[in-house]
C-alpha cells in the first residue's frame, strides 16, 4: 500500500475517515502474554529497549494480534537522558531511577546522543521493512518539560515538585536543561525519521502541573521548537503533540506548534475537543483505558459516543492515556470490532 492511502495519514492530512484509524498508547506491553514471555527473555527492560530484535518482536506482537492502524516504537522517553549522559536503571516493581541533574554541566551534547541511541534507529529500520504494508509506523519522545521532571527528581514524582522548585530558584539552570533537551529531542526524532518512522509523537504527560505563563514557556514554546526544527528538515512528516492535562489551554498549544494532531486525555470532554480543537488540527483520543479492565460491558456506549461526537472530522480513536498492565486483550479485541463495525 502507498503511503498517501494509509488511513492514518489520511487523518494527519486533515481528511476525515470511516471508520477511523486505531491504535493504542502502550498497546505493545505488560498486558499481552507475548510480550511478558519476551520480557523473561531480554533479561533487564533496557536491554529490551536497546536489542532490535526484540525491540521489534515486542512492537510487532500487538500488530499480528489485533491490526491496529498503526505501531508505535519500543522504546522508553528516558533513553534520551541516558544519551545525553545521565546514568539510567530500572528498579524492580518500582520503576525507573536516573542520577539526579540541576544543571547541564555533567550532560553531553545534543550531536552525542547518536551513539547510545544508534540501536533505536536501527529497530525502526526493521519495522519499516517488516510490518504490514497498510499499517503505519509512529516514532516518538518525551516533551522537554516531561522528561525534565525526571532528570531533575531523579525519577518518577506525583507533582514534579523538584522540577518545579528548579524553575523557581534557578530558572536559568532550569532552562539550559530544558534546552539541551530540546535539541538532543531534535535529533533523536530526526534520525527515526530517516530510519523510516512516517509519523512522531511529543508526549508531554505532565504538562497539566504547569499553569500561566509556565505552561507558556515550558510546555508550548519547546514543543514549538521541536516542530519548526523537524519540519524544517522533514517538512511532510506529520506530528501528533499530547499535552496531558492541559484542558482549554489545548488550544493554546495546537495552535502555536501547528501540529498535525492533539492526543487528548480521558478528562476532556469530546464535544469541547470537538468545538474547538478540531478545526486547528486531528483530535485522537479519549477513551477511558478503565474500560479495557474488566467484562468490557460499558465498552460499546462509550465507544458509539465518542465516534458519534468526533467522527466527522479528522479523528483518531485511541486511549485517553497508556493501557493498563491489567487490561484485558479480549477487550481490546471487542474495542477494535466495535471501531470498525
Amino acid at each position: 500500500m502507498e503511503a498517501t492511502d494509509k488511513k492514518l495519514l489520511k487523518v494527519l492530512r486533515g481528511e476525515t475517515v470511516t471508520p477511523p484509524p486505531i491504535w493504542l498508547m502502550r498497546q505493545a506491553g505488560r498486558y499481552l502474554p507475548e510480550y511478558k514471555e519476551t520480557r523473561a527473555h531480554a533479561g533487564g527492560f533496557l536491554d529490551l529497549c536497546y536489542r532490535q530484535d526484540l525491540a521489534e518482536e515486542v512492537t510487532l506482537q500487538p500488530i499480528r494480534r489485533f491490526g491496529f492502524d498503526a505501531a508505535i516504537l519500543f522504546a522508553d522517553i528516558l533513553l534520551l537522558p541516558q544519551a545525553l549522559g545521565q546514568k539510567l536503571w530500572f528498579e524492580t516493581g518500582e520503576g525507573p531511577r536516573l542520577e539526579p541533574v540541576t544543571d547541564t554541566n555533567t550532560l553531553k551534547g545534543a550531536d552525542e546522543v547518536h551513539e547510545v541511541l544508534n540501536p533505536i534507529y536501527e529497530t525502526v529500520k526493521r519495522l519499516s521493512g517488516s510490518l504490514p504494508s497498510e499499517t503505519t509506523l509512529i516514532g516518538f519522545a518525551g516533551a522537554p518539560w516531561t522528561v525534565a521532571t525526571y532528570m531533575i527528581a531523579g525519577r518518577g514524582t506525583p507533582d514534579q515538585k523538584p522540577a518545579h522548585d528548579l524553575l523557581a530558584s534557578n530558572p536559568a539552570a532550569f532552562h539550559r536543561i530544558i534546552d539541551r533537551i530540546v535539541e538532543g529531542t531534535v535529533e533523536y526524532l530526526s534520525k527515526q525519521i530517516v530510519a523510516g518512522a512516517e509519523v512522531v509523537k511529543l508526549f508531554d504527560s505532565w504538562a497539566g502541573s504547569l499553569k500561566g505563563a509556565d505552561f507558556d514557556k515550558v510546555c508550548i514554546e519547546p514543543n514549538q521548537r521541536i516542530v519548526e526544527a523537524l519540519r524544517s528538515r522533514h517538512p511532510d512528516t506529520p506530528i501528533i503533540g499530547f499535552p496531558r492535562g492541559a484542558g482549554d489551554r489545548s488550544v493554546d498549544f495546537a495552535k502555536a506548534t501547528g501540529i498535525n494532531c492533539i492526543a487528548i486525555d480521558q478528562s476532556m470532554n469530546a464535544e469541547w475537543a470537538r468545538d474547538n480543537l478540531q478545526s486547528i488540527c486531528a483530535v485522537q483520543g479519549n477513551l477511558d483505558p478503565t474500560l479495557m479492565v474488566g467484562t468490557g460491558d460499558a465498552l460499546e456506549k462509550h465507544v458509539e459516543k465518542l465516534i458519534n461526537t468526533l467522527g466527522d472530522g479528522p479523528y483518531i480513536f485511541n486511549l485517553g492515556h497508556g493501557i493498563t498492565p491489567d487490561a484485558d486483550p479480549n477487550n481490546v479485541s471487542k474495542l477494535i470490532e466495535l471501531v470498525r463495525k
